[in-house]
Parts: C-alpha cells; sequence; structure tokens
C-alpha cells in the first residue's frame, strides 16, 4: 500500500526565470520582461509574464506563445529570443537570460 501512496504523489513544480531585453519598434525604445515558466517533469503548468498570470499559451518544443493584453508573445527557451507584435502597431525583439530556477 506503501508503493501506491508513493506512486500517486505529484510532480512537484519548478520554475524557469528569464529576463528580456526586447526592443520596441517604431519607437526604438528597450523593455525589460520577465517570464515565469513554472513546469513539472512532463509539462508546462503555469506563465506568468512581467509578474502577471497567463491564462492561455501553447507549446512547441522549446516555443512558448502567448498573448497579455493586445501582445502576441513568442518565446524561444533554446535560443532565448523574445519577439511579440501588438497588432500590427508595433514589434519588438530581443534576447533573454536564464536566471535563477526554483
Amino acid at each position: 500500500m506503501l508503493a501506491l501512496l508513493l506512486t500517486a504523489a505529484p510532480a512537484l513544480a519548478a520554475t524557469a526565470r528569464y529576463r528580456c531585453e526586447a526592443v520596441y519598434l517604431p519607437a526604438r525604445s528597450t523593455w525589460v520582461r520577465s517570464v515565469e515558466i513554472e513546469h513539472d517533469a512532463r509539462r508546462v503548468v503555469a506563465l506568468r509574464v512581467d509578474g502577471v498570470p497567463v491564462y492561455s499559451f501553447a507549446v512547441d518544443g522549446t516555443v512558448v506563445r502567448t498573448a497579455l493584453d493586445n501582445e502576441r508573445i513568442t518565446f524561444d527557451t533554446a535560443s532565448g529570443q523574445w519577439q511579440s507584435d501588438f497588432r500590427g502597431l508595433a514589434q519588438s525583439q530581443g534576447r533573454c537570460e536564464r536566471g535563477v530556477d526554483e
């Protein structure tokens, strides 16, 4: 019975943190953005951008796609690249560095 209890326990989630410097055009302004990816051994369970939880996201390998307010965001964890689009009015690109995980 003890073995059954051990296998039924949920996996503990870990959080990967990234700090991104995105350059927004046409204004040519740089914004520092943060991405937190909460995951267990099998999947991403939560995503936060600038500390705000996003309720819908898609994961395709190392790429995470989501939207926050009117900004569509694509984040590649392997290459450390950030891209976003404000409904065609402004776009951003930048690089991200992984911080300390929990």
